[in-house]
Order: structure tokens, then C-alpha cells, then sequence
């Protein structure tokens, strides 16, 4: 299997050194800044460069950076945990609260102080443990590491699966036993990691940020995270805030498999899949040749049977259209189509008529409405029209004066007769001729319209 050196093994601790002590003549006094100097470099150099230090939180003071005091029975210690450090801190630190820090001791010459500067607490004790992985849990659920839709999808075949454990894991001989019993064209590529202790969390997250950043061009798929069982101590790496995000930063999908059945760990929940054992992530992520071998069997018989029925039914439909009358006997449309043409071009021919003669009826009809009304029949049944001086129908009799000029229209003819009264008669004014009864046949008879 091949190999990817990804990580490094940590360097070991500086061992502490002699620092020759500076000479200096027995009578020439120092300045301050010169003592804070040479205690500084005395504390550098008689120290290791790292020390990891037990003791209880006092005096805590969160000022964005972290002011506290780390005491024991006999002694106590300044310290200081910068932001950058304490955003790390996966769990809630209160004073009273025993813990482990790790940092570097150093001498602070402005305030003339030795402290420990911080960069990393563990709580002490099972219990502190269960509670400091409670919280980041709960810190991470709420930023949406656990949730369903930032999960990636599965490769359904992959070629090249990254495998990031630790060469000497049981783990690692069950991810190849698997992968080769079920998909020999699948390879598998190690990237041989710590899975426990100090050093464990920062390897696997720097693993997988290089296979983040290069795995695609190297033909890497898919990684599988996994490790064998071990008490929550051992396990402990995978629960490190530093691999949670390197796990949701990957851009390749991760399976991850750590520990046993019932160990449940930061690393999975976060990871796209979350297995039971290394055997389960191998079968999860690499498939299963004789299952693909008959699923490939089987499409292929739909895929026949799905060809034979498209086959009848072009058939069938050339069949049916070899069928039409359009191709056996094509004069038959001609002639049908002719028919219905001559059809249409009689009756075109004939609209005009018909037209004109339902127009001609409707005309009659209207002309006998407005006989029946007309001026013609009143006047018959013995009614007279009166027109005054000016030649209109006179209708108040208190309109006429003594010696005005009448006419009356009776059925046939007209009568003009004078106003009588007292004095001479006025002669008629001069007025426009009275309009006279114009006759005008009913269309088709000798019978006179009349028209005012």
C-alpha cells in the first residue's frame, strides 16, 4: 500500500541547559534592566522549552485573554492564556477547577514576574473529561458541524481511497481485507498517523487538510478515518476541536470508524458517515464487485426487455400507418378533399343570394310594421291633422288668432279654412309651403307607401 508522508513526528522537548553565568566585577552594580535580563535568559535556558503543569484554577479573569493563577498546596504560579489559545479550550474553566496546562515558563521583566504562558488546558479526572467533550459537543452542534445537509456524498465507485491511520493499527489490516474481498480495483492508500497521545490530534488534522488541498489531484476519492477501541483516554484525539475542523474543512468525503460499537466520538459525528468498526467503513465506502456484477445483469435484462417492447411498438406503428388509406389508396383523399371543395365553392356561390333575399324579407317586414303605424290608416278611420299660419301641426287651440289661415289634412285631401272672430281677417303670412303626402310603392306591389 502506498505511503503518504503527510505528517512528521513532533520534536522532543528541549532538555534543560547550563547557562554560564555572566561575569562581572564584584563591586559594579547592575541596572535593573540588565538583572531582568539575565533572569530572563537564566529562566529560557534552565527550563525546558515546554512543561506541562498540574495544578488548581485561581484568581481567574477573562479579559479576552485569560489572567489566572495555577496553585498547590505549597506554591502558586502567575499564567496567561492568550485568546487565540483559550477559543480552543473545549470546555468550561471556572476557578477551583484542577487541570493540566501546557505552555512555557517565561520571566515577564516589565512587571518583573516569572509566569507560565498557556497554550492548552485539559481538565483532570474522568469526569472533568466527560464534561469538557459534553460542551464542545454542544459548541459544535450549535455552529452546524453535526448537521445532515453539510454532509458530502459518496463516491459510488471509487478508485483511490485514502486510508488515515496508523500503520501498526489493527484497524488498518481490516480496512485491506475487506476492500480486497470486495472490489480488488479500488486502491488504498495509507497515511500512517498517530492515533493516540499528545501529538495524535495535531498529525490527523494536518493529514487530512493535505488531502483536503492535494488528495483530488492525486486521484484521492474518499478517505477513511479510523483507529481500533481504547478507553475514552486513548480515543481522545478524536475528539480535539482541531480535528472536528479539519473534518469539516476536507473537501473530500470522509467515513469515519473509530473505536467500538458503542464509543461515539466528536471525529464521527462530524465526519459524512459514521460507521461502527473499520470493517463497516471499508464496506460503506468500497463496493461489493458480486453485488455490482449482478446489478449489472440485471440492467442489461431490463435494458433488452425495455429494447423488445420499444421494437413492437415501432412496429405496430408502422404497421398501423402502412394501414392508412393514405397510403393504400391516396385518390381516395384527392377525391374526398375535391368533394368537400366543390361544396364549399357552391355555397359560396350561393351567399349572395341568400343574403340578398333575407335582407329583401327583412325590408318587407319592416315596411309593413311602419305602414300600420303611419299617418295614412289614422287619417282613414276619420282623424284630421290641423297645421297653423306657419305650416306646423297646431296643437293648443290658444295658439290661433282670430283670421289665421288653417289647413286641414283629411285621408284624401286638404281643406283651408280662416280663424272668425271680431274684425277684419289678417292675411295669411307668408310661410313655406305645407309638406304634402308623397307616395312611394311597397317594393314588388302597385300599394303606395305614405311617408310625412
Amino acid at each position: 500500500m502506498p505511503l503518504l508522508p503527510f505528517s512528521s513526528e513532533p520534536d522532543p522537548p528541549m532538555p534543560g541547559r547550563r547557562v554560564a553565568r555572566p561575569e562581572a566585577k564584584a563591586d559594579a552594580p547592575w541596572s535593573v534592566s540588565t538583572l531582568a535580563g539575565h533572569v530572563k535568559r537564566a529562566v529560557q535556558g534552565g527550563l525546558p522549552a515546554r512543561v506541562r503543569v498540574v495544578g488548581e484554577v485561581s484568581n481567574l479573569s477573562d479579559r479576552n485573554h485569560w489572567y489566572f493563577s495555577l496553585k498547590d498546596a505549597d506554591a502558586s504560579m502567575r499564567a496567561v492564556m492568550f485568546s487565540s489559545a483559550a477559543r480552543k479550550v473545549g470546555f468550561p474553566v471556572a476557578s477551583g477547577m484542577e487541570v493540566v496546562a501546557t505552555g512555557r515558563v517565561d520571566f515577564y521583566p516589565a512587571q518583573g514576574s516569572v509566569q507560565l504562558y498557556v497554550d492548552r488546558l485539559e481538565p483532570v479526572g474522568q469526569g472533568a473529561r466527560e464534561l469538557a467533550l459534553r460542551a464542545l459537543m454542544n459548541e459544535l452542534r450549535g455552529a452546524g458541524y453535526f448537521a445532515p445537509e453539510h454532509k458530502a456524498a459518496l463516491p459510488a465507485v471509487p478508485r483511490r481511497v485514502a486510508v488515515v491511520t496508523s500503520r501498526s493499527a489493527a484497524a488498518l489490516q481490516d480496512v485491506i481485507d475487506t476492500a480486497a474481498r470486495r472490489w480488488a480495483g479500488c486502491e488504498l492508500v495509507l497515511v500512517d498517523v498517530r492515533v493516540q497521545g499528545d501529538a495524535a490530534a495535531p498529525q490527523i488534522a494536518a493529514a487530512l487538510r493535505e488531502l483536503s488541498a492535494s488528495g483530488a489531484q492525486r486521484g484521492i476519492e474518499a478517505v477513511i478515518l479510523t483507529r481500533g477501541g481504547g478507553s475514552i483516554e486513548d480515543l481522545w484525539a478524536f475528539n480535539e476541536r482541531v480535528v472536528a475542523d479539519a473534518l469539516r474543512d476536507c473537501t473530500l468525503p470522509v467515513v469515519a470508524a473509530i473505536g467500538h460499537e458503542t464509543d461515539t466520538t466528536i471525529a464521527e459525528l462530524v465526519a459524512d458517515r459514521r460507521c461502527a468498526t473499520p470493517t463497516q467503513a471499508a464496506m460503506t465506502l468500497i463496493p461489493d464487485a458480486a453485488v455490482l456484477h449482478q446489478q449489472v445483469e440485471q440492467l442489461a435484462g431490463r435494458l433488452a426487455l425495455a429494447l423488445r417492447r420499444r421494437h413492437e411498438v415501432a412496429t405496430h406503428r408502422v404497421n398501423a400507418a402502412a394501414g392508412h388509406p393514405l397510403f393504400r389508396r391516396p385518390e381516395t383523399l384527392v377525391t374526398v378533399a375535391r368533394g368537400a371543395l366543390e361544396a364549399l365553392a357552391a355555397r359560396l356561390d350561393a351567399a349572395p343570394t341568400r343574403q340578398v333575399g333575407e335582407a329583401r324579407r327583412r325590408l318587407e317586414a319592416l315596411a309593413r310594421t311602419l305602414d300600420a303605424v303611419g299617418p295614412r290608416h289614422v287619417l282613414a278611420r276619420g282623424y284630421s291633422i290641423t297645421r297653423g299660419p306657419d305650416g306646423g301641426v297646431l296643437m293648443d287651440a290658444a295658439a290661433v288668432r282670430p283670421g289665421d289661415m288653417l289647413t286641414t289634412v283629411l285621408a284624401d285631401g286638404e281643406v283651408d279654412s280662416v280663424v272668425g272672430g271680431d274684425g277684419p281677417p289678417r292675411p295669411p303670412k307668408p310661410s313655406a309651403p305645407p309638406k304634402r303626402m308623397k307616395t312611394l310603392n311597397k317594393p314588388g306591389t302597385d300599394e303606395p307607401m305614405l311617408f310625412a
